[in-house]
């Protein structure tokens, strides 16, 4: 399945920019939870240097929604 990120052409723009970046939060939220799981599974599996890469990419998701959050607090503004 793919994904659709454009929203409907009579959108203004930033309105569309802020739902696009809400959704890409939502994404990026159910990814880094992903990624925390598949951490467990590999240091249970004696992977603990695959796991802590895992772990890093899960907080550097949560990085880039901090910066979508800024992004769409600047635009509702």
């Amino acid at each position: 399945m793919g994904h659709h990120h454009d929203t409907t052409e009579s959108m203004p723009f930033q309105e569309k920019l802020i739902k696009l970046l809400e959704h890409w939060i939502k994404h990026n939220n159910d990814h880094a939870k992903t990624y925390l799981e598949w951490k467990e599974k590999a240091c249970s599996e004696n992977l603990e240097k695959a796991g802590h890469l895992l772990e890093d990419a899960s907080k550097m998701t949560a990085d880039i929604n901090v910066k979508f959050f800024e992004a769409i607090e600047m635009l509702k503004k």
